[in-house]
């Protein structure tokens, strides 16, 4: 199937996670993995579209999760704020190196490092064609990047959120022990809801269906998978309204 060339999306909000960065290490940053996800950013940004990022922190906190078995919640969820920094600050830097112009804005204060999130500072940036990387989440324990990733899609008006994934969509069963398993192309929230599929936590979830705010499912593995997507070709799962 021949790509589309013309986007349908002007703004996104990419959810990636920090496992996505590890590539085949046990955790950390794989520096040719995140070199070919940039590529692809870069490759959607020359497109048109304007392009925000909300980062996890999995793959660096993993490398002390076992140091903080048995800590108190808050403290445990913010080092893995402080994660999701490094993480930023790693893919703005990849960024700027290919070409892009990035700006890490992060939830908590550490403004000797990256500058504060400010609402209308990340709208003048995307508007200004300035990719816009989200670090520390919500700013508040107990919530998920992924519950980050639908606030900041709200706040700066993205027509889709899309989660990356290591698998290209939502399936009936699990692929990968299920050789019969299907992918859906879509779903309403109402459907996922009812089949508990799991796709972002409920907290994420409802706010991006009261929102009316879709969400896309793909493999950010899969080489041209986010040019794809936002050329609305057949890739990944969109649950919608």
């Amino acid at each position: 199937m021949t790509e589309p060339a013309t986007p349908i999306y002007k703004r996104i909000l990419l959810k990636l996670s920090g496992e996505a960065l590890m590539g085949d290490d046990a955790f950390g940053i794989n520096q040719a993995t995140i070199e070919r996800m940039v590529g692809e950013v870069a490759d959607v940004v020359a497109k048109g579209v304007e392009v925000a990022v909300v980062i996890g922190g999995g793959n660096i906190f993993r490398g002390v999760a076992g140091g903080s078995a048995g800590m108190d919640r808050a403290t445990a969820d913010y080092m893995g704020m402080l994660a999701t920094v490094m993480n930023a600050l790693a893919l703005a830097d990849a960024m700027n190196k290919q070409g892009l112009t990035a700006r890490v804005m992060s939830a908590i204060g550490i403004e000797q490092v990256v500058e504060p999130y400010v609402r209308p500072k990340a709208l003048q940036y995307l508007e200004e064609g300035k990719v816009v990387v989200f670090a520390a989440g919500t700013g508040n324990p107990f919530f998920t990047t992924d519950t980050a990733a639908a606030l900041r899609g709200a706040e700066i008006g993205a027509e889709l959120v899309l989660k990356a994934t290591k698998v290209d969509g939502v399936y009936t069963a699990d692929p990968m022990k299920d050789p019969t398993a299907t992918r859906y192309t879509h779903l309403t929230f109402d459907e996922a809801m009812t089949q508990n599929l799991g796709i972002m936590d409920a907290t994420a979830f409802a706010l991006c269906r009261d929102q009316k705010l879709p969400i896309k499912v793909f493999s950010i593995v899969k080489p041209g998978a986010l040019g794809r997507v936002v050329c609305g070709a057949d890739e990944g799962t969109l649950v919608h309204a």
